[in-house]
């Protein structure tokens, strides 16, 4: 049977923080009134997150498990996902849980029309009025955020306030059309799949979430630097035309 909604939590070296994690999002999920899948996509970990989540199957409703020996990246793993799941509506969140998977309620409206307009592609915000972090990010980081984000709308997605939430809803259509043909498998993976979401004129919904900031973030400052360089080849490529190059569509 086709799921509703495919969950994709990309994982790398998360036995510790994921059990929680798929406890939370089972709970959540047990009154949901639509069918999914939680597939955790296992990143070449050096830990036994892979043998963590093999165990919790036997208790968490319908768990799959994809079990990558060497490590791609989030953008890589994340397409993998992406292109695996069989659900209606494909969503990637973090496996951490900064943002707790019944936010995906508030993103049906969007995705179905019942809000009078039918986007493709819903993305939780940090940055948008009614979002609450909690506790906030230290000072440095928002303001690297910010000044990021300003580069990223000049560059590629004018009007998205947070490229790099993760907590991301795309439509079946939209999800195998973009991620079929993305290259990114580092951090700017998110940019890239928003601009592609604009290059083929898939309408995209940003709304407000509740976002618990992690003190343990396995995001680096160098990485920052990274999705400079990968915002810019984005851009590059869609000017040249390198994806439609690749597509199949």
């Amino acid at each position: 049977m086709k799921p509703f909604l495919s969950i994709i939590i990309p994982a790398y070296n998360e036995s510790e923080r994921l059990p929680l994690t798929l406890v939370d999002m089972d709970k959540r999920l047990s009154t949901a009134k639509y069918s999914y899948e939680i597939i955790v996509v296992n990143d070449g970990s050096t830990d036994n997150t892979a043998e963590v989540v093999e165990k919790m199957s036997e208790a968490v409703k319908n768990l799959k498990l994809i079990d990558n020996k060497a490590n791609q990246g989030k953008g890589g793993v994340v397409k993998q996902g992406m292109l695996l799941a069989k659900g209606e509506y494909r969503l990637f969140t973090d496996s951490d849980n900064s943002t707790t998977i019944d936010h995906f309620d508030k993103m049906i409206s969007y995705l179905n029309g019942q809000e009078g307009e039918t986007y493709d592609v819903v993305i939780g915000s940090r940055a948008v009025r009614g979002s609450k972090l909690e506790p906030a990010q230290p000072f440095y980081r928002q303001l690297l955020g910010k000044l990021s984000n300003i580069i990223i709308q000049i560059v590629n997605v004018p009007g998205i306030w947070d490229t790099q939430c993760g907590f991301k809803a795309f439509s079946e259509k939209s999800a195998e059309k973009i991620f079929a043909i993305s290259k990114i498998n580092g951090w700017g993976f998110d940019i890239e799949a928003l601009a592609l979401a604009r290059h083929f004129g898939y309408k995209i919904r940003e709304i407000p979430v509740h976002w618990i900031n992690d003190a343990k973030s396995h995001v680096k400052m160098s990485a920052y630097l990274k999705t400079f360089v990968e915002n810019a080849k984005i851009r590059w490529w869609i000017m040249t035309g390198a994806y439609e190059k690749s597509t199949k569509f």
